[in-house]
């Protein structure tokens, strides 16, 4: 029991020891806190997506040449690729939650009828809006077709009125905003890139300054130092996700449908993994100098594979491998399901395995990089 308590006072010593590093200059706590203000409020004003890949589920109840034809229409564009062919309606919410479809296109059965009687028939799309401006775009694209399609039927028909019409119905975010989908997005983001860097920077600043050999002589196992050391850098994490939830529940009005304890489990998990990779870099860089490179290295491109600005689908497939070393994408992912659609534990749960193998990975790893420089 004294060998336990001593060992959670060396490491709370050791957490105070890094947050007062961290909170006593005045440039880091400036760091610290306008950056993650400035960068949601950038990327919820000036972010876009673009268009390349839709994956889309068609209810046809009608089942007939019109019908046919105008898919036909909709395959052609090279864009539009059919997953799935539904039954009946209530097939259609579980290819939305699962982001198996961006949108499913519902053909009704009277809809060759209507053509044919010169009335004007109606399609229905239903687009997962969690994507906005990609669920958009891609409303766009089928209104474009409908038109070419129209035009054929007036040019077979001679009528100039159109025959054919679009309504659609945005799910998880009704006004296809894009900050809906971006600024959740962000809590994960922006966070990481603030507590990779402070992790990265953490050991190296030491090595630097040359108080690490004094670190080294103290009682402390490689264990201990480690824990010491990540502590305070995912209760900055955490810190700073809360920072840009307040910006985009109250600065941009975003509402939040799901839990509070499940987005922050979530959080929770991913800040680990995030700390686990920084502590890595930490370990094995010489200067601070080398801690910024490496971490600068790895958060281009773990950031471009997160599926934030550019879905993952849309990747060829070995970048789409590559992902899934990548906590952000699953971060973000978690933090969007949990906030626009409210979905629990039970649905996001898959997630959390791999921020959780990721930081059985890299954690240890860095213990074992303290340990060999020990010797």
């Amino acid at each position: 029991m004294n060998a336990l308590i001593d060992f959670f006072l060396r490491v709370a010593n050791l957490c105070r020891k890094e947050l007062l590093t961290i909170l006593k200059d005045p440039a880091t706590r400036a760091i610290l806190v306008a950056p993650a203000i400035m960068q949601s409020l950038v990327f919820g004003y000036g972010a876009t997506y673009d268009l390349i890949n839709v994956p889309y589920a068609l209810l046809d109840q009608s089942r007939n040449g019109a019908s046919t034809e105008l898919i036909a229409h909709l395959d052609s564009t090279g864009v539009f690729h059919r997953v799935a062919t539904l039954r009946s309606q209530a097939d259609i919410r579980e290819v939305i939650d699962t982001e198996k479809a961006l949108l499913v296109i519902q053909i009704p059965s009277n809809f060759e009828q209507q053509l044919s009687a010169g009335q004007t028939a109606a399609i229905q799309l239903i687009l997962d809006a969690r994507n906005s401006n990609t669920a958009g775009s891609a409303a766009g694209y089928v209104s474009a077709v409908v038109e070419r399609y129209n035009a054929e039927l007036r040019t077979r028909a001679g009528a100039p009125p159109p025959s054919l019409t679009v309504e659609s119905r945005a799910w998880f975010n009704p006004n296809l905003e894009t900050r809906w989908n971006l600024l959740p997005g962000m809590i994960a983001a922006l966070s990481m890139l603030q507590t990779l860097l402070l992790t990265a920077l953490s050991v190296a600043r030491e090595r630097e300054q040359g108080t690490f050999d004094q670190l080294l002589v103290t009682p402390m196992s490689p264990l201990e130092i480690m824990i010491g050391k990540a502590l305070p850098p995912v209760l900055v994490g955490l810190v700073q996700s809360s920072l840009i939830l307040l910006v985009a529940l109250f600065w941009f009005g975003i509402p939040m449908a799901g839990s509070l304890a499940t987005l922050y489990t979530g959080l929770l998990f991913f800040t680990v993994a995030s700390v686990g990779i920084g502590l890595s870099i930490s370990a094995v860089s010489a200067n601070m100098q080398q801690a910024m490179l490496y971490a600068f290295v790895l958060l281009m491109p773990l950031m471009l594979l997160s599926g934030l600005t550019t879905p993952v689908r849309n990747m060829p497939h070995a970048l789409q491998v590559a992902t899934l070393a990548n906590p952000l994408r699953f971060a973000i992912d978690l933090v969007q399901r949990v906030y626009l659609e409210g979905v629990g534990l039970a649905t996001v749960w898959h997630n959390l395995i791999p921020l959780a193998v990721i930081a059985a990975i890299t954690l240890p790893l860095a213990a074992w990089l303290f340990r060999n420089r020990l010797v």
